[in-house]
């Protein structure tokens, strides 16, 4: 741990109590033990007021009389059981109503606190109650259960993309300029979900979550996204870590046959997010399908007099690419073969460095949603078409132009890679995409921008 965070007068002395709550679903025994364990035994006693426990409806027997009897060891952790399936977020709410210390500390049922997480956070609330703060989230191997630390001196912040999906990114330099060492708590523009702390208070000043948000996804992106714009600040705290097991998959099955995420992310986008939900709904086809009434949530937004989203963009998160300020938006379409392949991107987070590949053109966005940026980038939000000389790949945005230079001729409808002056095509197996020497008469090199402004371009 950074040698700063172990000053014995770092922390305030009257630092407010603390409900821990911890929603489970079937969790493993030992998993869910190892949490509840390092939270007892590396929590200050006069600090932790509660352990509350929200089984969200499990059906396992080591979780029913044997849970029960096991905690009876440990007065202060209480168990509260849902009468059905709630999903995440209305078990967390559950856990809230029960709790009775002023800050609540939420974890996930798989994690492991390390020795003094708690004191950096509550510290921070002590403060400003205003204040909502997440420590640094180290690995639990999920094979191994092997703790691996990470030194907090590079702490990565919270971000988004316009698909509404949360991401890490580096400390911006503006963000660096503000601190004098690493064991300074950063501000971020948003929060993972799992592992925060809140004043109790704030949080229902706040309205909570969104009441009519289903089972799990956006809410960590509305409470952030409300924070910030109604008053509040949003920190990362070097000296809190926690561990947490990243599971290779979902291990739960709803039988819900409606996507809640895109639900809960279209309530989040026509609340919070102004004028610019409208990049989020190009990538969804602008279908919106039945997602609720959001009037309470507007007059919420209305009554707490918050900011607009543009105050947000441009004070707490201005590194990210507006696609308004792009030259085109939306698909990439080839002219050969009667014009029916399109760019489509790896479909999964972990795909970013595989070939970007051809679909037959759906007009459903998504995959295919692609935008162009003034200086020659062809994106997919945080990430850019990347050509080093083998495949055509996904890569970071750096900014730095090279192997993400691309210029595109539309009298021509080439797209030409800038440093290696070669234009994209359709192999002619219609299997892949390749790169050859420029010939505008050549189907399989030409290409549709959608929306393409070639006003806009900053690069020719």
């Amino acid at each position: 741990m950074n040698g700063k965070c172990k000053k014995p007068d770092r922390y305030k002395s009257n630092l407010p109590s603390t409900s821990v709550i911890i929603c489970f679903h079937n969790e493993a025994w030992s998993v869910l033990l190892r949490t509840v364990h390092s939270v007892i035994d590396r929590s200050p006693a006069h600090l932790l007021k509660e352990i509350i426990l929200v089984d969200d409806f499990s059906d396992m027997p080591h979780l029913k009389r044997q849970l029960e009897e096991y905690m009876t060891m440990y007065p202060k952790v209480k168990i509260i059981r849902a009468a059905k399936r709630e999903g995440l977020i209305r078990a967390r709410l559950i856990g809230a109503k029960h709790a009775t210390a002023p800050v609540l500390t939420y974890l996930d049922s798989h994690c492991e606190c390390t020795v003094g997480w708690l004191e950096p956070l509550l510290d921070r609330i002590g403060h400003d109650t205003k204040t909502v703060v997440c420590p640094v989230i180290d690995v639990l191997d999920d094979t191994t259960l092997e703790y691996h630390w990470r030194d907090s001196s590079g702490v990565n912040v919270g971000g988004f993309d316009w698909n509404l999906q949360f991401n890490w990114h580096a400390l911006p330099e503006r963000e660096k300029k503000r601190h004098s060492n690493s064991a300074e708590p950063v501000y971020s523009p948003t929060m993972a979900g799992g592992l925060f702390s809140i004043d109790k208070n704030f949080f229902e000043l706040l309205g909570t979550y969104d009441s009519g948000f289903d089972i799990w996804g956006g809410e960590n992106l509305e409470l952030s996204f409300k924070t910030w714009m109604c008053g509040g600040t949003l920190e990362i705290v070097p000296c809190s870590h926690v561990g947490h097991i990243f599971r290779k998959r979902s291990p739960y099955k709803w039988r819900s046959g409606v996507n809640v995420l895109k639900k809960n992310s279209i309530r989040l986008a026509k609340v919070w997010m102004d004028d610019y939900a409208k990049y989020y709904f190009q990538r969804i086809g602008n279908e919106f399908g039945d997602y609720g009434d959001i009037s309470s949530r507007l007059e919420l937004r209305k009554r707490l007099k918050c900011k607009s989203f543009k105050w947000y963009l441009d004070n707490v998160y201005p590194e990210l690419f507006i696609p308004g300020e792009s030259v085109a938006q939306g698909e990439v379409r080839n002219n050969a073969f009667s014009g029916r392949y399109c760019l489509d991107s790896p479909a999964r987070k972990g795909d970013t460095h595989k070939a970007v590949g051809l679909y037959p053109c759906h007009k459903m966005g998504g995959n295919q949603y692609w935008l162009m940026s003034k200086y020659g980038e062809i994106r997919r939000d945080e990430m850019c078409v990347d050509y080093a000389g083998s495949d055509v790949f996904l890569f970071p945005c750096h900014g730095s132009k090279g192997n993400q230079l691309w210029f595109y001729k539309p009298e021509e409808k080439l797209i030409q890679h800038g440093s290696s002056k070669k234009c994209l095509a359709i192999s002619e197996n219609k299997k892949k995409l390749q790169m050859e020497s420029c010939n505008s008469k050549v189907l399989r090199q030409q290409w549709r921008f959608e929306n393409f402004n070639a006003t806009a371009l900053l690069v020719t």
